[in-house]
C-alpha cells in the first residue's frame, strides 16, 4: 500500500517530516500508554473491521492510524494513503475510529494508533483474518454394511485459518475421532478426521454427522445415513389352536420373518426327525392335520437373507383327547378334598366326645346273672331262673321204665 497526497504538497511534506520526527523521539523515550487505547479485531475474510483509537484527557495532541508497515493510514481527518477500502467513521478529541472493509489475508497483521505526546504513546490492535473451511465433505469406506462389522468413515474441512476442529456425532451420541491438521503453501490449514465403529442392525437409517467447529462459521457440517443390511429375525405364532394340542385336533403355526434384506427362503424342519408326511407347509406357513402322540417333537423355522440365517423353535406335546377337562375336574377335586376334610374333622370329634362319654359311665355294667327272671311268673321262679335252677332241674330228671 503506497502513500500518496490527498492534500497540497506541502501538506503532504509536512505529514512526512512530523512523522519522522515522532519515529525519532519514540525511540529516545519509553512507550507509555496510559492515555491511549485500542482493542484486537477478528474479522472474517470479506467482512469489515473497525479500528478505534481512543484516548483519555486528551490535550489536543494529533492521533494517527499507522499499518503494519507503518504507512499513516490517516491522520486526524485526513487519509493520506489511496486504498478507498479504509473510511473514517468517527474522529473526535478523544477518538478516530476507522473502517476497513472487505478485509483479506493480505490485511491481516499490527496497526498502530500514535498519540503525539511527549513522550509520543503507541498502542497496538492486531487484525486476525478469519477464512472459513469449505464445506465439509464425508466419505465412507463401506456404502452397504453387514450389522457386526466394522467400517470407517473420514471427514475433511479444507483451507480454513485458524485450523478447525471436528466433531462426530451418531444418531445422539458423540463418538471420537483421529484428526490430522495440515499446513497449505498458503497458510493454510486442511483438518481431517477418521472415525471407525462396529455397526449394529440398530444403526440401519441413523445418521452420521460431522460437525466443524470454527470462530468463522456456525452450524457447519455434513451428514450421511447409515444402510445397514442384518440377519432375519424370526418369530413363530401359533394360528391354532389357542390351548392345549390335543389328539385328534389340527395344528396351524405361521413362521413371520423379518430381516434387510428381506429373506426369501424360509423353511420348516424337525429337529433330529422327519417333518410328517401329510403335513403341508405354504411359504411360512405349517399345517397338520389329526394330530398323535407319535408328532412330538421340535419344529424348527429357519430364514437366511445374504448376511445369514436365523431360526424360532415350537415344541410340540400332543395331548390325551379328554385332556381339555383336566381344568374343571380340578376344581372337583378340590372341593372333594375340602368335603373329606370336613368329614374325617367331624368324627374326630365325634370320638373325642365319645371317649369323654364312656369315661364318665365306667362304673355301669352287665351281667349275666339274671337272666332268664323276665320271664318268669313270681320272684321265686325268677330267683329260680336266675340261678339257673330250671336248667338244673332238667338236667337232674330221671326216668323209669
Amino acid at each position: 500500500m503506497a502513500n500518496a497526497g490527498c492534500g497540497s504538497p506541502a501538506t503532504i511534506l509536512f505529514l512526512f517530516l512530523f512523522q519522522a520526527a515522532l519515529q525519532k523521539g519514540a525511540a529516545q523515550y519509553p512507550v507509555v500508554s496510559q492515555n491511549l487505547a485500542t482493542d484486537n479485531v477478528s474479522v472474517v475474510e470479506g467482512e469489515m473491521a473497525i479500528i478505534s483509537c481512543r484516548v483519555k484527557n486528551n490535550d489536543d495532541s494529533v492521533i494517527q492510524l499507522l499499518n503494519p508497515n507503518r504507512q499513516t493510514i490517516y491522520f486526524r481527518d485526513m487519509r493520506p494513503l489511496k486504498d478507498a477500502r479504509f473510511q473514517l467513521v468517527n474522529f473526535s478529541e478523544n477518538e478516530l475510529r476507522v473502517s476497513l472493509s472487505n478485509v483479506s489475508l493480505s490485511d491481516e497483521g499490527r496497526y498502530v494508533c500514535q498519540l503525539y505526546t511527549d513522550p509520543p504513546q503507541e498502542a497496538y490492535a492486531d487484525i486476525t483474518v478469519l477464512i472459513p473451511p469449505g464445506n465439509p465433505i464425508i466419505e465412507a469406506r463401506d456404502e452397504v454394511l453387514s450389522e457386526g462389522n466394522e467400517t470407517e468413515m473420514t471427514c475433511t474441512a479444507m483451507s480454513s485459518k485458524p485450523a478447525a476442529a471436528i466433531r462426530w456425532m451418531k444418531g445422539d451420541k458423540e463418538l471420537p475421532g483421529k484428526p490430522k491438521v495440515e499446513l497449505t503453501y498458503d497458510r493454510m490449514y486442511t483438518v481431517s478426521s477418521r472415525l471407525a465403529f462396529t455397526v449394529s442392525k440398530e444403526d440401519d437409517g441413523v445418521p452420521v454427522v460431522c460437525i466443524v467447529d470454527h470462530p468463522a462459521v456456525k452450524d457447519f457440517q455434513a451428514q450421511k445415513y447409515l444402510e445397514v443390511q442384518y440377519k432375519p429375525e424370526v418369530k413363530i405364532v401359533v394360528e391354532f389352536p389357542q390351548g392345549l394340542t390335543r389328539e385328534g385336533e389340527n395344528l396351524e403355526l405361521t413362521c413371520q420373518a423379518k430381516g434387510k434384506p428381506q429373506p426369501q427362503r424360509v423353511n420348516w424342519v424337525k429337529v433330529d426327525d422327519d417333518v410328517p408326511s401329510h403335513a403341508v407347509i405354504t411359504g411360512g406357513d405349517l399345517y397338520i392335520e389329526n394330530l398323535n402322540k407319535s408328532y412330538n417333537g421340535t419344529y424348527r423355522c429357519v430364514a437366511a437373507n445374504a448376511v445369514g440365517e436365523s431360526y424360532d423353535d415350537y415344541i410340540l406335546y400332543v395331548y390325551d383327547s379328554r385332556a381339555g377337562e383336566g381344568t374343571p375336574r380340578t376344581v372337583d377335586h378340590a372341593v372333594i378334598g375340602g368335603v373329606v376334610a370336613v368329614v374325617v374333622f367331624a368324627m374326630l370329634c365325634l370320638l373325642i366326645v365319645l371317649g369323654r362319654y364312656f369315661a364318665r359311665h365306667k362304673g355301669t355294667y352287665f351281667t349275666h346273672e339274671a337272666k332268664g327272671a323276665d320271664d318268669a311268673a313270681d320272684a321265686d321262679t325268677a330267683i329260680i331262673n336266675a340261678e339257673g335252677g330250671h336248667t338244673n332241674s332238667d338236667e337232674k330228671k330221671e326216668y323209669y321204665i
